[in-house]
C-alpha cells in the first residue's frame, strides 16, 4: 500500500498545522488571559458603577436637605451677613420696653468664622412678660444674638430695671464692625 501523497497537500497540511498551532498559542496566550483580566475589570467597573450611584444618591439626598434648611432657615442664614447696627436694635425693640439704652459695643474675638460683639444693654420694662417678648422677638430677629447670663432685674418704682449682656455673632466678612463701635461709643 503505497500512500499517493502531492507536494501540494503537504504544503497545505503544513500550512495548516502552522495556522493551528498558531491560533491554540494566540488564544492561551493571548486571547484566555485578556478575557479573564476583561471579566475581572467588568466586575470591578459594576462595582464602581454601583458605589458611584451610592455616592450619587447621598449626594442628592443631602443637597435636598441642604435646600430644604436653606429655605427653612433663610432668616438666620441672612442674620449672619448682617452688620450689628445698634441705633437699628434700639428701633426694632424699643416697643418690649419703656427705655432701652445699649452702652457700648466691643468686638469679643472670632470664633470659627464668625466675629463676637459684646453689648451692655440697660432697660426698663413694666413686667417680666415684656422681656420675654423681647427674647421672642431676638429670635426672629435681624441678628444672630445670643443673651448672657446674669440678668439683673432691680425694682425701680412701678418699673422694673434690667440690665443684662448679649453676643452679637456675624460673619468675619463685617465691613462696618469699625463704623458700628465708634457709633455706639
Amino acid at each position: 500500500m503505497k500512500i499517493n501523497i502531492s507536494r501540494h497537500q503537504v504544503y497545505i497540511l503544513l500550512l495548516f498545522l502552522t495556522l493551528f498551532l498558531f491560533v491554540l498559542i494566540f488564544s492561551f496566550g493571548v486571547l484566555i488571559p485578556e478575557g479573564k483580566e476583561y471579566r475581572t475589570k467588568r466586575i470591578e467597573l459594576k462595582k464602581e458603577i454601583i458605589e458611584d450611584n451610592k455616592y450619587k444618591t447621598f449626594h442628592d439626598n443631602t443637597l435636598k436637605k441642604l435646600k430644604d434648611l436653606q429655605s427653612k432657615n433663610r432668616n438666620i442664614i441672612t442674620a449672619f451677613d448682617r452688620p450689628f447696627s445698634p441705633k437699628r436694635f434700639e428701633k426694632q425693640h424699643k416697643s418690649h420696653f419703656s427705655s432701652l439704652s445699649i452702652a457700648k459695643v466691643d468686638r469679643v474675638k472670632d470664633v470659627e468664622g464668625f466675629s463676637v460683639y459684646e453689648v451692655n444693654t440697660t432697660s426698663h420694662i413694666s413686667s417680666p412678660t415684656n422681656f420675654y417678648d423681647f427674647l421672642d422677638a431676638l429670635n426672629k430677629g435681624d441678628w444672630i444674638i445670643g443673651v448672657n447670663f446674669p440678668i439683673k432685674f432691680v425694682r425701680d418704682g412701678e418699673m422694673i430695671k434690667s440690665s443684662f449682656t448679649m453676643k452679637v455673632y456675624s460673619n468675619n466678612r463685617d465691613k462696618n464692625s469699625t463704623a458700628s463701635e465708634s457709633s455706639a461709643k
